[in-house]
């Protein structure tokens, strides 16, 4: 019998962030410079409290452990994906992510970075960085060294609904005045390249370079992705991917609607309008995970739901 877990958001201030997160979603921020709600997580770094049901109290890290049932028993040891919703009221450094290879060697083991981005508003005139410029992965480290930052970097106009495939390796930056869900590997390992000479606490922020040369990758792979309709009762389903690690889709749901529970588990994050799932009261900002089950799962509303479920290979 699955199970709606509803989550406690756990909310990050950053250097860049803003108070969206307070003003669209009634969060409560820590400060007027809070740049993510990790809205669904068993990450150490934010793992969410469970708001409801027999495991109420519980991080999802710990029932991921004990009750390995209730996940269908996926193949992998720590809990695979994670749900963030970005504030950027500045622009992030220029970064890139590990893969899982690289990571395992030379982060403890830790999980890659693959991530996908689904633009939920922006300011007029908006951009991000999507890639870069050189032509061999030689004049891609030549040009960082250089700090040729306005000869290397692809920058591109970003609207309300656009999304955006981030391969590990790929040169990128949310930049300010976007407000973006972010669906990802579990993982926590960000390269810096480049921070506009910021300080924090009077100081830079650490810089990764090396490392991000060492696994960034020419030329850049590509970030878009055809959306396809998806037939779904009583709503309109989105899927923007569907890679190795996860699917991303976006469901529109009418009066009510009701989808497949046939993964492992499925994570459901509102972004507009409020309503219920399966039968739990939501709101725009909150998440829930229904774990394992042959149900389907019943959404009222009308709302917006982004969807990301697991891939089916092992992490």
């Amino acid at each position: 019998m699955s199970q709606t877990m509803l989550l406690k958001p756990e909310l990050k201030s950053m250097i860049w962030g803003g108070n969206k997160l307070g003003a669209l979603y009634g969060l409560d921020i820590p400060t007027e410079t809070t740049g993510e709600d990790w809205t669904l997580s068993a990450h150490p770094s934010g793992d969410c409290q469970i708001l409801n049901g027999p495991y109420q109290g519980e991080t999802l890290s710990h029932v991921w452990k004990e009750h390995p049932e209730l996940f269908g028993d996926y193949p992998g040891d720590v809990f695979p994906l994670l749900a963030k919703i970005i504030d950027a009221k500045q622009d992030l450094s220029i970064q890139c992510h590990p893969d899982d290879a690289y990571a395992k060697v030379h982060e403890n083991g830790a999980l890659g970075k693959t991530e996908c981005w689904y633009v939920l508003d922006a300011d007029p005139g908006a951009t991000i960085i999507t890639g870069h410029s050189a032509k061999t992965k030689q004049e891609l480290c030549d040009m960082i060294d250089n700090e040729e930052w306005d000869k290397l970097l692809v920058e591109k106009p970003v609207k309300k609904g656009d999304f955006f495939m981030i391969e590990p390796g790929t040169l990128h930056a949310i930049k300010g005045g976007t407000l973006i869900y972010e669906l990802q590997q579990s993982s926590d390992k960000t390269y810096r390249i480049y921070d506009y000479g910021r300080l924090q606490n009077g100081q830079p922020r650490e810089l990764h370079t090396q490392k991000a040369k060492d696994v960034l990758v020419c030329p850049t792979p590509d970030t878009s992705r055809e959306p396809v309709e998806i037939p779904v009762e009583g709503g309109k389903m989105t899927r923007f991917t569907n890679c190795r690690f996860f699917t991303a889709e976006k469901l529109e749901v009418g009066e009510k609607a009701q989808i497949p529970e046939d993964r492992y588990f499925t994570m459901l994050t509102v972004v507009e309008g409020s309503g219920t799932i399966d039968g739990e009261n939501v709101r725009p900002g909150m998440s829930a995970l229904v774990t394992s089950g042959d149900k389907d799962i019943i959404l009222t509303g009308p709302m917006t739901v982004m969807i990301g479920t697991p891939g089916k290979g092992k992490f």
